[in-house]
């Protein structure tokens, strides 16, 4: 890949991204998303470089994400500005004030468990992916729940309706995305 937009080095590695069907659900897959096909630094890169720039970081104590696809950006985003991060995990440790959130895709289902957040941070969410919104709300809930600050919200992908329902809903959280698709005919399409 060439040196360019950032922008449209993330829209250039969507088109063409292969679809596999999950039962009725269309899923595309990507780098960012699924860590596969293999990811090429420019995309990571370009990936990091739209999220720091849309932030203010003055205004951040600590970066989040969940495992473990959240975990490329998290890193990238954390190391490039400096800030501290901390990974929403799939498994308990058990640790004093583990929260547990049951969440869910539009193909499954799962628990996830936050530590080491505290009240009155104000936090980043990076993601990777956002559909239906079913891990993104029930993850925004409960650390609003926790008594901490979404300050920001930023998710690489979006497909489907999940930010926008979430954002009639919830018209408090600040989600943002980078890249807006929709896979038309079997292709992945961006949509502006």
């Amino acid at each position: 890949m060439s040196q360019t937009d950032p922008l449209t080095v993330l829209q250039d590695s969507l088109r063409g991204a292969p679809i596999i069907w999950k039962g009725e659900y269309p899923y595309f897959i990507h780098p960012i998303s699924d860590g596969i096909p293999r990811m090429e630094a420019e995309v990571l890169r370009a990936t990091r470089d739209l999220i720091v720039s849309m932030v203010d970081w003055s205004q951040i104590d600590l970066i989040v994400s969940v495992e473990a696809m959240g975990l490329p950006l998290l890193a990238a985003v954390g190391e490039v500005t400096g800030k501290p991060t901390v990974v929403i995990r799939k498994r308990s440790y058990g640790m004093e004030g583990e929260v547990r959130v049951d969440v869910s895709t539009g193909y499954s289902s799962s628990t996830a468990y936050i530590n080491d957040i505290s009240s009155g941070e104000r936090i980043l969410v990076v993601d990777d992916v956002i559909s239906t919104g079913g891990t993104l709300e029930p993850l925004l809930e409960t650390l609003e729940g926790m008594g901490v600050v979404l300050q920001d919200v930023i998710v690489a992908i979006e497909k489907g309706d999940g930010r926008e329902r979430l954002s009639k809903e919830k018209p408090e959280w600040p989600i943002r995305t980078l890249a807006r698709i929709d896979i038309v005919d079997g292709k992945v399409v961006i949509v502006q």
